[in-house]
């Protein structure tokens, strides 16, 4: 041991990371960490999931009671917008969620090495003025945002995600582009708190990698809730004056361009690994044509010793992913059993209604074999009736023969909660059956997931 300074030395603070760092110190090992935001924490935390979280709900019961939604339950208001107030709401949770990382790193005397990390050897790291030397390297720089060809990010008038989330005031006119989650997600907030939004995709549906029905069920919803759509569009220039931006599109399939005028632009196409300034090349590694570092099954890269993780490794780009590949690599370097089910990692879209999904597309699963499909719309749960939220349905994908459940997808308020369920079910493998003969409490919105696995063998009951 004396030879190095760390048993582990994770290189990023994100949900791996900081995920891979709490579990190898609770396992014995002496292991530091490198971040070099002032925070740990990740994108997620910092700028991503949770920051977004706080602005979504925010403006959700904003809208509520602006549109009058609430009177037609008996509570009327007179509703102004605070946006400082919901902006220091949104920082406050940050900052609860990045000090108490920093109080676990404390309590599991995970050593913070503050800077950027690039490899001078196998198992060696620079960090700063400082070398590091660790039996074991796990990669965990996580992703960042995929940049438009010719379009600068000014974080004023064209943001990324990062800079949608601090926009001091509602801009008349947002266009975002990319139809994706991260596009959905900011784009709604800013329609909810009064922005007009225009969402501009490459593609000819919204929300690619989802199943073939949901994605035409929410853009049916969204453009109910007046989001305006240009789909099979290609944003072919963006340039700004003063505080306008104009941008260029034109139809994918090619033909005549136009115009689109807006205070705000928003490029969220994707995100790309973190591997520059790493200096892989150091440690004797290269990434793939798409930037990311191959592992096996075990989270071990191509040179003994280095491990990786998260965003930065094929598969959904994923915060829970990536924390339970933290688990799991910790346990590995430690030599136990570390492992994660990738066919069963779940993915939400935080809009409202929230859309998850879990397992196979019903597209996919066909292609593999014969299905039977069961579909539950919420129109018909009680509890969903009742909140006044009728939008969406729930949807069982099972092997025709083995009556397996290969997937679930559903449109509801709570979808992202009620995925868990199917999840869990799944990682058992669990039949529609079992989920249909599981009793579910009443009212509750998951009833729509029993349903709608009674419906595989056509037998629900409230339709």
């Amino acid at each position: 041991m004396a030879d190095y300074d760390f048993d582990v030395l994770v290189i990023g603070a994100g949900p791996g990371g900081y995920v891979a760092a709490i579990r190898a110190a609770q396992l014995g090992l002496k292991t530091g960490c490198v971040e070099s935001r002032e925070t740990l924490g990740g994108t997620c935390l910092n700028v991503g999931c949770i920051p977004s979280k706080a602005m979504l709900h925010a403006s959700e019961l904003y809208e509520e009671a602006a549109s009058g939604k609430l009177g037609k339950l008996g509570i009327k208001a007179q509703v102004e917008l605070d946006l400082d107030t919901m902006h220091g709401q949104r920082k406050d949770a940050v900052k609860g969620l990045t000090g108490g990382i920093e109080f676990l790193f404390k309590k599991n005397k995970i050593e913070w090495l503050k800077g950027h990390a690039a490899f001078t050897g196998k198992d060696t790291v620079q960090v700063g003025d400082r070398t590091v030397r660790a039996k074991n390297i796990v990669i965990a720089t996580g992703s960042s945002v995929t940049p438009l060809p010719g379009v600068t990010i000014d974080q004023k008038v064209v943001v990324d995600s990062t800079g949608a989330l601090e926009l001091a005031k509602v801009p008349g006119h947002m266009v975002v582009i990319g139809g994706g989650v991260i596009g959905l997600e900011l784009g709604s907030v800013w329609k909810r708190l009064g922005a007009k939004v225009t969402v501009v995709e490459f593609l000819d549906q919204i929300l690619p990698g989802m199943d073939g029905e949901v994605r035409k069920e929410a853009n049916k919803i969204f453009k109910k809730q007046g989001i305006e759509f240009k789909l099979a569009t290609k944003v072919t220039g963006v340039t700004v004056s003063g505080d306008k931006a104009t941008l260029t599109v034109e139809p994918a399939a090619g033909g005549a361009a136009e115009t689109i005028e807006a205070d705000a632009v928003l490029v969220s196409i994707g995100r790309k690994p973190n591997t520059d300034g790493l200096a892989l090349d150091k440690a004797g590694l290269a990434t793939n044509q798409r930037g990311q570092v191959e592992i096996d099954h075990d989270f071990r890269t191509s040179v003994p010793g280095i491990w990786a993780i998260g965003d930065v490794v094929p598969g959904p780009m994923l915060a829970h992913k990536a924390e339970d590949e933290g688990i799991a690599v910790a346990e590995n370097i430690a030599g136990q059993t570390g492992i994660v089910n990738h066919d069963v990692i779940p993915s939400v879209v935080y809009t409202m209604p929230e859309i998850a999904g879990v397992g196979l597309t019903e597209e996919q699963a066909k292609e593999r074999g014969e299905v039977k499909v069961g579909k539950f719309p919420m129109l018909a749960n009680s509890r969903a009736k009742t909140n006044h939220e009728p939008d969406g349905f729930v949807k069982v994908v099972a092997d025709a023969k083995t009556d397996r459940v290969l997937g679930v997808w559903i449109i509801a308020s709570v979808a992202g909660t009620m995925i868990a369920q199917a999840a869990q079910a799944m990682e058992f493998g669990a039949t529609s059956e079992d989920i249909a003969y599981t009793c579910h409490a009443h009212p509750t919105h998951s009833e729509a997931l029993k349903e709608a696995a009674m419906a595989v063998t056509g037998k629900p009951i409230h339709i």
